[in-house]
């Protein structure tokens, strides 16, 4: 679980923004967003199919050049 010590005289919202900066990289909030409701594994495969349209539709990104 990530942490964010508060120092003395930091404002709140700044360790707000810290902590959510963390679980956003460690991925937490993703996980829970898609852990809501449950899914019937056919509504999985289709948003799966769709993202993989879409992705190949859009091409993959030329940064690697």
């Amino acid at each position: 679980m990530p942490s964010v010590k508060v120092r003395t005289g930091e404002p709140i919202d700044k360790a707000l923004r810290a902590l959510k900066k963390k679980l956003d990289k460690e991925g937490i909030m993703k996980s829970a967003k898609a852990h809501r409701f449950y899914d019937k594994p056919s509504v999985k495969m289709r948003a799966k199919s769709k993202a993989a349209l879409k992705y190949k539709k859009k091409g993959p990104s030329r940064s690697s050049y």
